[in-house]
This record gives C-alpha cells, sequence and structure tokens, in this order.
C-alpha cells in the first residue's frame, strides 16, 4: 500500500502531529466502536479481493454523508477510494497489504489510541489539540494488513468532527473485512 515506515505519505492532507486523546463527545461505545484494548490479534488473512470503492454501497454512503460515487485512486502502490464533499470534507478508503496494525502502532506511538471497531481491533489517529480537522482509524485486517479510513474537513478545523465521520465510515465497512476476531 504504502512505503513501510511513511505513514504520512498515503494521505498528503493528512497532518498528523501530536498525541491522540479520546473524540470529545463520544461515548466508550458507540456504533460498535469500544476505546477497549484490543485482546488478540487479527488473523493473517490478506484483503487483496477487496475493491475500497465497492466496501459502501450507496445507502451506505448516504448514512455517512457521502453523497458521491468514490473515485479510485493509488496511493504509494496501495489501492485506494477517494470520496470528495465540495467545501465540505473528503474521506479516502485504503487497502493497506504492507503494514498490520502493530507495524502502525509502532510508528504512530504516542499519536494512535487503540479502540474496536466490530469485530476488528483498530487504531484512531487524530490530533485534538491541533484541531486541524483530520483523523484515521486504521482497521487490522491481517498481520501484514490494514484497511484505513482518513477524513480531512476541507477548513482543516473540527477534528472531533472527522473521527465521528471517520468511525461511522469504519463502522460501516469493518463487517466486510476479512480478519476479524471470532
Amino acid at each position: 500500500m504504502r512505503v513501510p515506515g511513511s505513514f504520512f505519505s498515503l494521505v498528503p492532507l493528512l497532518l498528523l502531529t501530536a498525541a491522540c486523546g479520546r473524540v470529545e463527545g463520544l461515548p466508550a461505545q458507540a456504533d460498535g466502536v469500544s476505546t477497549s484494548p484490543p485482546t488478540s490479534t487479527p488473523s493473517s488473512t490478506q484483503p487483496a479481493a477487496l475493491d475500497p470503492c465497492g466496501l459502501l454501497t450507496p445507502a451506505e454512503r448516504s448514512t455517512a454523508g457521502l453523497t458521491s460515487t468514490g473515485e479510485q485512486k493509488s496511493l504509494g502502490g496501495a489501492r485506494a477510494c477517494d470520496y470528495t464533499e465540495p467545501g465540505s470534507y473528503g474521506v479516502t478508503i485504503t487497502i493497506d497489504e504492507t503494514s498490520g496494525l502493530a507495524d502502525l502502532r509502532t510508528e504512530e506511538e504516542g499519536t494512535a489510541e487503540q479502540v474496536r471497531i466490530g469485530a476488528h481491533d483498530a487504531l484512531r489517529v487524530a490530533d485534538h489539540d491541533a484541531d486541524d480537522g483530520t483523523c484515521a482509524v486504521l482497521l487490522g485486517t491481517g498481520e501484514s494488513a490494514s484497511v484505513h479510513v482518513d477524513v480531512t474537513n476541507t477548513n482543516f478545523t473540527g477534528t472531533a468532527q472527522a473521527c465521528t465521520r471517520a468511525d461511522t465510515v469504519a463502522g460501516l465497512i469493518e463487517p466486510k473485512l476479512p480478519g476479524g476476531l471470532s
């Protein structure tokens, strides 16, 4: 998906630089999102067959506030789908076939919060102090694989709102991902 060791090269607009805290205003468990630490390691299933633009149905896009179909992209060699709501925000879903959560947790140490999205361990990465309007949810789909949901608000403010959107999209795609805990 990306060059290992460079999470920030995936989404140039996603500028995450400081420690991540719990999203203010979000309960500890909302829409299948839990702030409990992971209890086990995802399986080694690879998401090779996943289509990033096929992970959201039209009804799910509507639930997430997305009015347009996504545009297929390649980010650092990874398959991605970019959704843009002009003048408001963007969502990018990226299939990372080279980095599992353990790799990403090490890269984002001090900036990531461990959460559970449905049956998948995940990391939520955001800088609430900077309030830069960006948030990422990284879902573990295997020992060397993950799916990233990146949200960037156009005005680069409203990090809590960006995290709410990222959690919503992650919750919608999570049941379709391999590697969940049984």
